[in-house]
């Protein structure tokens, strides 16, 4: 059973419901059969997942960084810069104009 789940989990879930197929096809079972062949076949099939997902091959960083860099080109607006940052001035109201600035 080991080589059958290293080689695909898709495989080892189609064996596990391969066997609990007799089960859920005759009219013989009670409800907690059939809710326990339930129960097997999600747990089954959440362990074929894990073991899909850790055998998948890993991403090389360059390829992640290229994508971030092509993706923050690519976006259409700027960023949003802090109006009290240290160093910057408050923006005035609109409500009278300085006496630098008139005539």
């Amino acid at each position: 059973m080991e080589r059958l789940l290293s080689r695909s989990p898709a495989r080892a879930f189609g064996a596990l419901f391969a066997l609990f197929a007799g089960t859920l096809l005759l009219d013989t079972g009670t409800l907690f059969t059939a809710l326990a062949v339930a129960a097997a076949i999600g747990s089954a099939f959440a362990v074929c997942c894990l073991v899909a997902a850790r055998s998948a091959p890993p991403v090389p960083g360059t390829r992640i960084r290229t994508a971030i860099r092509d993706r923050a080109r690519r976006t259409a607006f700027l960023p949003q810069r802090d109006p009290d940052a240290s160093g910057r001035s408050r923006p005035r109201a609109p409500g009278h104009a300085l006496r630098t600035t008139t005539a």
